[in-house]
């Protein structure tokens, strides 16, 4: 298969909406732990269901940090491979744009992975109101 530079095109206008929709999800969960730290400096303790959410937060800022960097990665190499179509160095591109391709793979799963993270932090919210539901 001949690469071009309309094959490296592709993913341009891919990566910055990706990357935008990760640091859009990175600034959510950032104002939560800012929020979550307000709440514990002003009350002083931390409520017994928060030790499972505060796990959960720290992991999803951790594939965050590693989704946002595979993207980065990805977004590196399709302009290595850019620059090596024009250098005429076709083989090397192809190299460089299938790293491009395998950042970007890896980069979703992650994300999909966070997705994950992020649900079953919404399931402690909602067992936490169903007891309090129950409580009443």
């Amino acid at each position: 298969m001949d690469i071009d530079y309309t094959v490296a095109a592709l993913m341009f206008p891919a990566i910055p909406l990706m990357m935008t929709m990760y640091s859009n999800r990175y600034h959510t969960l950032s104002a939560l732990i800012r929020k979550l730290h307000d709440q514990y400096t002003f009350d002083k303790r931390t409520p017994p269901e928060w030790e499972n959410q505060l796990h959960v937060l720290n992991n999803r800022t951790n594939l965050l940090k590693f989704t946002m960097g595979f993207a980065a990665f990805g977004f590196l190499f399709n302009m290595s491979t850019v620059l090596m179509l024009y250098l005429g160095s076709l083989h090397v591109a192809r190299l460089i744009f299938a790293g491009c391709c395998i950042c970007m793979i890896i980069s979703i799963f992650l994300f999909l992975q966070e997705i994950r993270l992020s649900n079953k932090a919404l399931k402690y919210h909602l067992s936490d109101m169903d007891s309090m539901k129950r409580d009443l």
